[in-house]
């Protein structure tokens, strides 16, 4: 019998009606497992997960192949978006053993979780230079009964593995004596600058080869590295990358947002899933780019994308929704592709223009059908048509306007609809970026809702500080993980800045304390995946690699480094620099795979900007800092003293509202207004 009725994730309904006895991880499973002594198989995968519905399809949904599992294995569904700690460490082992990963991700175990085989995508016959599926069911099971010898001491190896790679950083120590400015070199900063521009691609923009992802990371970096050190190089890289992105099929220009990555190397045709976390991080690093560039297409790209986030992907109880799916009505892209002569017939004479800028044809840019897509500039290509570039950008609107009528009554993609705690964190972060950087209240409120909601909703008891991971239909479960708490603190900050609520700090504050007592490995440098208290995991991982999302423990640096500056605590200072050290050799030679220590590691040769506001129109003159980049700074503000904050502390000038620029607690003369002393951070 299929257990999965009873579940929330839309990925585990999706199979709950397939011939396969699937259940969802749990006691019930694994002890059935150790009880009938069979191997489990777990297939992990996500609601918008492309390959995942083909797999299903082929396989989980064939009468025959669905009796070959349940009469050999105990079948374990799992969504990756739920349950990233059980991800995590059977893709490492799967990569371990294949040297490849992905989704659906299908591994098997021994009857104690531990894995002894695995793969991604399986056919139904042979195929692809891969076995079929069933081939892979009969083998595992032959080899489970009559060379179970090797099957055990394959796990046992593996598992070995994963222990392993989870004691990094157990033996590291940090000279507290070494000063940062020799713990960290302006030569480090330059060295990571030269290995990221040697990866990017100088004619369309991104980093490495195809499948493109957005990189996000790097692109802060280098924008950040130019303004430091008038780097023209590292600026027209990042903006080259986020411009050909823009440009790309990887953009949706009508409804706005962005696909999860492309499959080619000119950005062109998608993976068209939606995932909340990609817009958060694009929106953050296109925050960067207006306050550094004032380009006005950054801005309008921000509007367009957070206008699609408020649309599609929030809830009415004010969280975020996790993804879209990339097909509709079975097909990939379905739901955003084009044919020449539906545009013609929705458009009239004006369509022959918008074909030619958006690049549609009778044949089709990708599968016979058409992505749109720009291949220059509108003034440029104002200018070649001999077109006022502003009535062709009106024009092309008003085509925008008309086709987005007529694909909202097409059949939409799935929607997962559940609500994680890191991502919705995220994107409060990239509201708070966008109202710093657009001014626009809208934003600031929505960030203000949002975390209210996470703040209420995903705590496991009222008033303490340990938090679920997902909610969903008012139901929130499965513990929260580094990530979850480090990405809230790290909005929280943002919060704080954006309102001018101190609460906010103390906030960050608590739920960092709390992560330092619960997550923290052997060294105290580091950070768990897991909280102390979980039972259900083979080994507890640590991530380190700033992949699709930031690393927790990156984001953790980040924290405890903001949080040591506002409230003088140099325990969470010792730890921010012993953890940058610890990866500080990594981070220069592989900058594209962390990208946020590399970033942090910037911030440390380069010192913190600490700005404090204080008197009555302390509001005002903190939203003034976002007409500037100023990246590397810690923004506070009061209306007077207040002792517990050293750097509000001493401050207050009866009717006057002063902005003071300081380092290290020691602070110029105060002046009136964040632009008298701009040219100084």
């Amino acid at each position: 019998m299929n257990k999965l009725i009873g579940e929330t994730s839309p990925y585990l309904l999706q199979h709950a009606h397939n011939p396969v006895e699937w259940y969802p991880w749990g006691e019930e499973a694994l002890e059935r497992a150790v009880k009938e002594d069979k191997p489990i198989l777990v297939s992990i995968g996500y609601a918008a997960c492309h390959w995942c519905h083909v797999m299903e399809r082929e396989s989980f949904e064939d009468e025959e192949t669905a009796r070959i599992m349940n009469e050999h294995f105990i079948n374990i569904k799992i969504d990756r978006e739920e349950r990233p700690d059980l991800d995590h460490i059977y893709m490492d082992a799967v990569q371990a053993m294949t040297g490849a990963g992905g989704w659906p991700l299908n591994v098997f175990l021994t009857p104690d979780k531990k894995p002894f085989y695995g793969g991604t995508y399986y056919p139904p016959v042979n195929a692809y230079n891969r076995p079929s599926w069933k081939d892979v069911l009969f083998s595992l099971s032959d080899a489970f009964v009559n060379k179970r010898d090797e099957i055990e001491q394959q796990a046992t190896t593996l598992t070995q593995h994963l222990e392993q790679a989870s004691q990094f950083g157990i033996q590291a120590g940090l000279n507290l004596k070494v000063p940062v400015d020799e713990l960290f070199t302006k030569e480090q900063a330059d060295t990571i600058c030269e290995n990221m521009l040697r990866q990017g691609d100088k004619v369309w923009g991104g980093f490495g080869r195809a499948p493109k992802f957005p990189q996000t990371f790097t692109i802060g970096y280098l924008l950040r590295y130019h303004h430091f050190y008038k780097h023209p190089e590292s600026l027209e890289q990042a903006l080259l990358s986020l411009d050909k992105m823009l440009q790309g099929g990887i953009y949706d220009h009508l409804g706005g947002g962005f696909a999860r990555y492309s499959v080619d190397e000119k950005w062109l045709a998608p993976h068209f899933e939606k995932m909340l976390y990609d817009n958060a991080l694009l929106i953050d690093v296109l925050c960067d780019a207006y306050q550094l560039t004032k380009n006005d297409v950054y801005a309008q790209t921000i509007k367009d994308t957070l206008d699609f986030i408020s649309r599609e992907m929030t809830a009415p109880q004010g969280g975020f929704y996790s993804a879209l799916d990339a097909d509709s009505e079975g097909v990939e892209g379905k739901f955003y592709t084009w044919s020449k002569a539906e545009i013609a017939q929705i458009l009239g004479e004006q369509a022959g223009l918008f074909c030619e800028y958006y690049d549609v044809s009778e044949h089709g840019n990708w599968e016979e059908t058409n992505i749109l897509w720009v291949q220059q500039p509108l003034v440029q290509f104002a200018a070649e048509k001999g077109y006022d570039a502003e009535v062709l950008g009106a024009m092309l609107q008003g085509c925008r306007e008309k086709l987005m009528a007529v694909r909202a009554r097409r059949v939409r993609p799935g929607l997962d609809d559940k609500v994680l705690l890191g991502w919705n964190a995220l994107m409060v972060h990239a509201y708070c970026r966008a109202y710093a950087a657009l001014g626009v209240e809208a934003y600031r409120e929505a960030a203000i809702r949002n975390m209210q909601f996470c703040l209420q909703e995903f705590r496991i008891k009222e008033g303490g500080y340990a938090f679920y991971h997902t909610w969903k239909d008012a139901k929130a479960k499965y513990p929260a993980f580094l990530d979850d708490y480090a990405y809230l603190i790290r909005a929280l900050i943002a919060l704080s800045e954006i309102t001018g609520d101190q609460g906010h700090l103390y906030t960050a504050r608590d739920l960092a304390t709390f992560v330092i007592g619960h997550f923290s490995d052997e060294s105290g440098q580091y950070f768990y995946y897991t909280i102390d208290d979980q039972k259900d995991v083979i080994v507890r991982k640590k991530e380190v690699y700033d992949g699709a999302t930031p690393s927790g423990n990156a984001i953790m640096a980040q924290n405890l480094w903001a949080l040591s500056v506002v409230f003088g605590d140099k325990s969470m200072a010792d730890k921010a620099i012993g953890a940058v050290s610890g990866l500080s050799q990594t981070a220069v030679r592989y900058p594209t795979s962390f990208g946020v220590w590399a970033s942090q590691l910037l911030q440390f040769v380069q010192g913190t900007a600490e700005i404090a506001v204080v008197g009555q129109d302390y509001r005002a003159r903190l939203s003034e800092a976002g007409n500037w980049f100023i990246p590397y700074r810690v923004l506070l503000g009061a209306e007077k003293n207040n002792e517990e904050i050293p750097l509000l502390m001493d401050r207050y000038k009866e009717n006057e509202t002063l902005v003071y620029l300081c380092k290290d607690y020691h602070c110029i003369k105060p002046v009136f207004y964040i632009s008298e002393i701009i040219n100084l951070i």
